[in-house]
């Protein structure tokens, strides 16, 4: 079969439409959540439990989702966790619709939620490299990007719009955005992994596999490390419900617009990198980019300025995008084919223990410290981060071209 009908145009297209309905959606749902829960129980801990609600499932099924998306189709794995996460949606609509007080019937639904995300993260990250051919993955990560991050700006905008008209009008749209992200996800076509064969190796076996595959590579293992610790000290974005409402004074469509920020400043950079990727000094740049991080997030965390905080978080969101971009072109060009499920599996629990596990980081802080101490501490602790892993990992700072780093096997 030839390349030019295992590599149909339209597969990365309906993979990019899906991409951006899932993350708009979940994006939109983060706002109405945020602001519901915080207005029921206004205190930073409750917005911290949002985070640690999905984490911990997340975390539980992430590793075993992985192994599943190397032995199985990621394109029905998506799809079916898309339509989970679609369904949990409809909960917070009925939630919503019933005028639920109880913040624990949203957390109790956000778990459910983490268990779709759990399972259509590996798959969602293992599937690119089988939709498009080799010489054309970095750019089509870059173009991935572009359209996550297009979302991410979208979608928080748009979610503070729409919580204007109440939160049934919002996860209405959610609901169907993911459900149409199903489909797209289910339909798609690329190349496909040749069939499994069972060997002695337990499922167990095959997670710890991957794990060792990580650990042992000291590129992969420092990138996403150092994503871990970086985002999981600065998540300033945890804590934007408090800022929007007590310091900057603001509503639900400043909070949307302050959410939005980053993915600007996220997105502007990933269209940058879609015509120009980095090609020089990529490790040394991951780093400078991490630090970058750091320093806006201090920044955020003193302004009392609403257009300064904007631009704090616009730098913030566009350093992160270096960062992104390298990690996830050095995964991908160093995991072979069998093991991009599990590999997968762990760069996302790494992610998400940065991001929900960061957010009830973040609430736990404020709560003790206050939001503006806690905001600062984190920005500094980046920064530290930064000058350790570059000593931990000199294999990750003096990488210098994507083709120096070589596909290994397990």
């Amino acid at each position: 079969m030839s390349d030019s009908t295992v590599y149909r145009h339209r597969d990365f297209l309906f993979f990019a439409i899906a991409r951006f309905l899932g993350t708009t959606a979940m994006m939109v749902q983060s706002v109405a959540i945020g602001w519901q829960i915080y207005d029921m129980e206004r205190t930073p801990l409750a917005l911290g439990l949002v985070g640690l609600c999905q984490f911990v499932p997340m975390f539980l099924f992430t590793l075993p989702a992985g192994e599943m998306s190397d032995r199985f189709d990621q394109r029905k794995l998506l799809a079916i966790a898309q339509v989970m996460m679609g369904l949990c949606s409809g909960l917070f609509l009925v939630l919503s619709i019933f005028a639920v007080k109880s913040a624990l019937a949203y957390y109790a639904v956000l778990v459910l939620f983490g268990v779709g995300r759990g399972f259509a993260s590996p798959s969602g990250q293992s599937l690119l490299p089988f939709l498009v051919p080799p010489e054309r993955l970095p750019r089509a990560i870059a173009l991935n990007s572009s359209v996550f991050m297009v979302a991410v700006i979208a979608g928080p905008a748009l979610g503070g719009f729409l919580y204007v008209f109440g939160p049934e009008v919002t996860y209405s749209l959610c609901m169907a955005n993911l459900l149409v992200c199903a489909v797209l996800i289910a339909v798609l076509g690329g190349r496909r992994k040749p069939p499994h064969s069972d060997t002695e190796m337990s499922r167990l076996d095959r997670v710890k596999e991957g794990i060792r595959f990580v650990r042992n590579r000291p590129v992969i293992f420092g990138a996403i490390s150092l994503d871990l610790f970086a985002v999981l000290l600065g998540g300033a974005t945890a804590l934007l419900p408090i800022y929007a409402r007590d310091i900057l004074h603001s509503t639900p469509v400043g909070l949307g617009l302050l959410r939005s920020a980053p993915a600007v400043g996220a997105a502007v950079v990933a269209l940058m990198l879609a015509r120009w990727p980095v090609e020089r000094q990529i490790g040394v740049k991951m780093f400078g980019a991490v630090a970058v991080f750091g320093v806006a997030t201090i920044v955020f965390g003193v302004s009392t300025d609403f257009w300064l905080s904007m631009g704090a978080l616009f730098v913030l969101g566009a350093s992160d995008m270096i960062s992104v971009f390298v990690r996830q072109s050095l995964v991908t060009f160093a995991t072979p084919d069998d093991m991009r499920g599990r590999v997968g599996a762990v760069n996302m629990l790494f992610i998400g223990a940065s991001n929900e596990l960061g957010e009830f980081e973040s609430g736990i802080t404020a709560a003790l410290f206050g939001p503006v101490l806690a905001v600062v501490v984190g920005g500094l602790g980046t920064l530290a981060v930064v000058g350790t892993w570059m000593k931990l990992f000199p294999p990750l700072r003096t990488v210098d071209r994507l083709k120096d780093v070589k596909v290994e096997q397990a």
